[in-house]
């Protein structure tokens, strides 16, 4: 979701960015070794499931009045980008998904991590990730606030919508009456509602930039940890292999590969100039585990498989991260 209220070119410190994420990677570790060792239980699973459903809501209705409007209409005249990086993230990735599933064996990894491999190919691009590297490589930042921006709106019902499509033929999701209620009161509703009330509180919370961040991590936070806990409870952590976790690290990484070289590519056939060529290949290639988790958590709501099913989300996101850092470096010394 948009963490920019403007399309105004500017240089991210990448220190600080790298700082900030750091720190959270150490946040999230220490947030499944709790869940491993106090998992969450009873009635008090019960109280942080009604607590996350809120948390959930609010992070989507910050997104929503975060959203400027003037990225929607830049998006307009810069089409052609945009729309490349809308088929890359809603429709290459699910349709390499697809050919990952049919040509892996089912022993390699379960079906409880293709599962999250599946979902993670339906999730929408990052924003403040893609705005850093993109910044920092010296590419249109302002096409990336744009497209990362456009990718997280069409996310919030493409996203669902996807996820039940390449789900839905193993009976594990379906967007039924009840899924379409919760996806609807819990991401959509907020997330209009936010844009809606945009006038009013821009300005309060351009002063805050920090509570949307604080937003994310926490809220994202607090899904993973009720996720792992339900997925230690039900023993699915001790059914798996080292094997099956290393074959999850090569699969997911190979995916990061081939989307970076397939945006790289098709964005230099198609004639962008360079500094297009880099917002496309950091927007294409990303995704958000921001918005990732939270959706997980609505629409495989009381799935004790969560767990599993977010694991290809967390590694993805921490792989991208690593490898954007250094293909931006490299951008930027070729500049």
């Amino acid at each position: 979701m948009p963490h920019n209220s403007g399309l105004t070119c500017h240089r991210v410190s990448m220190s600080r960015f790298s700082i900030v994420y750091d720190r959270f990677l150490i946040a999230m570790l220490a947030t499944v070794g709790l869940a491993m060792l106090l998992p969450a239980s009873g009635a008090v699973a019960e109280s942080l499931r009604a607590v996350s459903t809120l948390a959930i809501a609010l992070l989507f209705f910050l997104h929503g009045a975060r959203l400027p409007r003037e990225a929607i209409v830049a998006g307009l005249t810069h089409w052609r980008l945009h729309l490349l990086v809308l088929a890359v993230t809603f429709v290459f990735f699910p349709l390499l998904g697809i050919a990952i599933k049919h040509a892996l064996p089912p022993a390699w990894i379960g079906s409880e991590l293709m599962l999250g491999v599946l979902f993670l190919s339906a999730l929408p691009s990052t924003v403040q990730s893609s705005i850093a590297f993109t910044s920092m490589a010296h590419g249109n930042v302002a096409a990336a606030v744009c497209s990362a921006s456009l990718s997280n709106l069409a996310g919030v019902l493409l996203t669902p919508l996807l996820a039940a499509c390449l789900l839905g033929g193993n009976g594990e999701t379906s967007l039924s009456v009840n899924a379409l209620t919760r996806i609807v009161l819990q991401l959509a509703l907020p997330f209009v509602a936010g844009h809606l009330a945009r006038p009013w509180l821009a300005r309060w919370l351009e002063r805050r930039r920090s509570l949307l961040a604080w937003t994310d991590r926490g809220t994202a936070l607090l899904v993973v940890y009720l996720a792992i806990s339900a997925s230690v409870i039900e023993g699915l952590w001790r059914q798996l292999p080292f094997t099956s976790l290393t074959a999850l690290f090569l699969i997911v990484g190979a995916i990061l590969a081939t989307a970076l070289l397939f945006t790289h590519c098709l964005s230099l056939r198609l004639g962008f100039k360079r500094e297009d060529r880099i917002a496309i290949v950091f927007c294409g290639s990303k995704k958000s585990l921001a918005s990732g988790v939270p959706i997980a958590n609505v629409l495989f709501a009381g799935n004790p498989a969560l767990g599993m099913i977010v694991l290809p989300v967390l590694i993805y996101h921490q792989i991208q991260l690593i490898a954007c850092a250094v293909i931006a470096q490299r951008y930027a010394r070729q500049h």
